[in-house]
């Protein structure tokens, strides 16, 4: 029981598996936290509750909430719903399905094998695991971007100070000094800098406006997929996440083996973790699969098994461990990507700095060098 309630704590992100295009979608299928709820719900099983009890004490702590905002009203409209369809006869699984913006096809398919075997506990076990490893990688990543993507923030107002604050009290200076010739590069930084002054109300907009359009189009999956794919051209960063891409499908297949799910369903339900080519990918080698060929050898030949996945899922293919070997191999590439991870922040953040450090040098070196020239005329 303590060691659900730890994980309550530290587990505080809802999956989704399905794009959304609505903004109100969105927002409802981030707000209903399905992790939590797993945790909760395994330790009310777990405390001696009934599944139809444990569902009707959350939704009942929801209801008790002292705030009825938007995430509350959610929880209470989704746990109502799945206590009603569960009197009505349906399978937690089966009423999980009635609401796909919420549960992640993963943890509906754990829970409708679990069903079959009776290990419904066990289950959410697997899942609650599975979702601290992947939050742990991701935690990584987000991690090793925060402090270079901070850092380039910083570089990139000082450089809008400069220039925009800065730059027109030089020109306003230089206009008085007629027999003064500033350089081509000096006159481009003032006249921007003079430009962007004059008509501050429409920068502010335009500003403004190009920010919205930024993070309205990154909203939209297409978008980011596209996105996505040029980053992966750029061959140590296509590497790393595809390795990332592959790790966490090797976990997913090993959690949903493990659940007591079927192979070729396994790696369906799985699909949606990989990118638009890994995904061709995977439908050959499903198909191959379903023609007798081993799962090795299915996935070699769409280049989704890397040397030490390879070697490792043959050992559990002659063992009968396929699952616990795929979790060998989504281990062995998590800490891979971790030690990657910290190899780029040592490397980013100082070429960041000298980056920084030389963008605004040539910024300052370009303000004043009128007055350079000006003193070595007078020399």
């Amino acid at each position: 029981m303590q060691v659900v309630e730890v994980r309550a704590a530290h587990v505080r992100a809802a999956d989704s598996s399905r794009p959304h295009f609505s903004v109100v979608s969105r927002l409802r299928a981030a707000r209903f936290d399905v992790s939590l709820f797993a945790c909760e719900l395994l330790a009310l099983l777990r405390a001696g509750l009934t599944l139809t009890e444990s569902l009707e004490a959350l939704d009942e702590r929801s209801r008790r909430g002292k705030s009825a905002t938007a995430m509350v009203e959610n929880d209470h409209r989704v746990l109502s719903g799945l206590i009603l369809s569960m009197q009505q006869g349906k399978s937690l699984s089966s009423a999980l399905n009635d609401y796909p913006d919420q549960f992640p096809g993963l943890f509906v398919a754990m829970l409708a094998a679990s069903e079959h075997t009776g290990e419904l506990p066990q289950a959410l076990e697997r899942y609650l695991q599975y979702h601290a490893q992947v939050s742990v990688v991701r935690q990584k990543l987000i991690s090793a971007s925060l402090y270079p993507a901070m850092l380039l923030l910083v570089g990139v107002s000082v450089a809008f100070f400069l220039i925009c604050f800065l730059a027109p009290r030089f020109g306003h200076v230089y206009d008085g000094m007629t027999h003064v010739e500033l350089p081509a590069m000096s006159r481009w930084l003032i006249g921007f800098g003079l430009l962007v002054s004059d008509h501050a109300v429409a920068s502010t907009l335009c500003v403004a406006a190009a920010l919205t359009a930024i993070i309205a189009a990154l909203m939209q999956p297409a978008v980011r997929q596209k996105c996505v794919a040029l980053t992966a051209r750029l061959t140590w960063i296509g590497q790393i996440l595809k390795l990332s891409q592959l790790a966490r499908f090797y976990r997913s297949v090993s959690m949903l083996l493990h659940g007591g799910v079927a192979l070729l369903p396994a790696l369906d339900i799985t699909r949606h973790l990989l990118g638009g080519a890994l995904q061709s990918g995977l439908a050959r080698s499903m198909a191959c699969i379903a023609q007798g060929k081993t799962l090795s050898e299915s996935l070699q030949q769409t280049d989704l098994l890397t040397p030490i996945a390879q070697r490792l899922l043959r050992a559990g293919e002659r063992n009968g461990q396929i699952a616990g070997m795929l979790e060998q191999a989504a281990l062995f590439h998590e800490r891979e990507i971790s030690q990657w991870v910290e190899r780029f922040s040592r490397l980013v953040e100082p070429v960041l700095m000298l980056l920084m450090g030389l963008g605004i040098g040539l910024i300052v070196v370009l303000l004043y060098l009128p007055i350079f020239d000006l003193a070595g005329s007078l020399q």
